[in-house]
């Protein structure tokens, strides 16, 4: 819900495309520049508690929007201020979540918890995008932001109980030295550092869809906010088929394919939306690109935790996630620009940051496993191991 609000407040609230790049920049970026520092956290002090720390930070900024919306006392700025402040606890929970996995399920299982994982995210989709969408048309952007807030304080009671495993972390006792080594970690990795290349130039055109798609359903087709939900919901629904259809699968030795055939996908995907067809090229971009998107997800999760020594999966995910990510908010920022050129400009955009993503992707992603981990072994710096949460 909150990344389809908050667009579209910017949106239609201030009648501004620039503004809505820069809330999605803001609610991005300063959390990356801090992962280093969220990841050596999770593997110092444990997930769960710092899981809930940022669900609290999530539901006190948008009780805080909504309240100053309600009493008119929100310029744009303060949005962008807000919005950034919330942000730097993200990775928390993103990251948190999500290392969590590969140390409470069996390694043999690992397909198959990324494959729950993977349709948390786009089942969330598929109900809150919808869902949040027709609740501003219908109650206002206030009252869509106070049920997302709740919705974050239901997780953080939902999340008291969670279990926290013990795992033996590799640390030197300094906090900002620890960040520092699972950056050099990550980065020496070549399985990785790969990864992030590639998949950051992939979310460029994420973050030019998440712009271009309410923009070309409210000003140039004339339709209503709750159908831009609806359109992300779509590539939900997709998504939701091809990860229960890919959960099965053993990714192993296979996941480099799994994630260069949706790469080349997002391409045409993209490019779909030059089409001037009305409604239907808009469904047909989100519902392909949310099937090939399955096998994506669970592949480069899968990819990721094989290659990564669980001593540092939490800085190691945490870096690794946010370096993924980083094309997201930028790609949302220069669309915000391109589009008053032209909505084409930025769809221009968007497609030739596909290719390159496909290009980088096959380019750098090494073919075996035995390479990454002797470079893996040779790039780890020499913390004295500590048994910690």
């Amino acid at each position: 819900m909150v990344s389809i609000v908050v667009i579209l407040f910017a949106l239609q609230r201030y009648n501004s495309p620039q503004l809505a790049g820069a809330v999605a920049f803001a609610s991005i970026a300063p959390g990356m520049l801090v992962s280093p520092i969220a990841g050596a956290l999770l593997d110092r002090h444990g997930r769960v508690r710092l899981i809930i720390l940022d669900y609290i930070v999530a539901t006190t900024a948008l009780l805080l929007v909504a309240g100053l919306s309600l009493a008119g006392e929100l310029p744009a700025w303060l949005l962008i201020v807000i919005t950034a402040v919330a942000s730097i606890t993200g990775p928390l929970s993103s990251s948190g979540l999500r290392s969590l996995f590969p140390l409470l399920v069996p390694k043999h299982l690992w397909e198959r918890v990324n494959a729950v994982d993977s349709n948390g995210w786009v089942l969330a989709t598929v109900v809150g995008a919808p869902f949040g969408a027709v609740f501003a048309q219908l109650l206002g952007f206030e009252a869509a932001l106070a049920l997302i807030a709740a919705a974050y304080f239901v997780a953080a009671i939902v999340m008291l109980d969670a279990p926290d495993p013990r795992t033996d972390v590799a640390s030197t006792g300094n906090l900002f030295r620890d960040a520092w080594q699972g950056l050099v970690y990550t980065w020496n990795n070549r399985t990785l550092r790969a990864l992030a290349i590639s998949l950051s130039t992939m979310n460029l055109s994420g973050g030019v869809i998440e712009i271009v798609v309410p923009l070309l359903i409210l000003r140039r087709l004339g339709m209503g906010q709750e159908m831009v939900g609806y359109m992300f919901g779509l590539s939900g629904a997709f998504g939701v088929v091809s990860a229960f259809a890919c959960g099965r699968l053993r990714t192993e030795g296979r996941e480099r394919a799994l994630i260069l055939f949706p790469s080349t996908c997002f391409i045409g995907t993209t490019a779909l939306l030059l089409w001037p067809a009305g409604l239907l090229p808009i469904a047909l971009c989100m519902a392909i690109s949310g099937l090939v998107n399955g096998p994506l997800d669970i592949a480069m999760f899968t990819l990721r935790q094989r290659r990564t020594d669980p001593a540092w999966m939490g800085r190691a995910f945490t870096v690794s996630m946010n370096l993924n990510f980083s094309g997201y908010p930028i790609g949302a920022a220069l669309a915000g620009v391109l589009v008053t050129v032209s909505i084409e400009a930025a769809i221009i955009f968007g497609v030739a940051a596909n290719v390159a993503a496909a290009i980088l992707a096959y380019l750098l992603i090494p073919r075996s496993d035995g390479a990454v981990e002797a470079d893996g072994d040779r790039a780890q710096p020499n913390p004295t191991p500590a048994a910690g949460r």
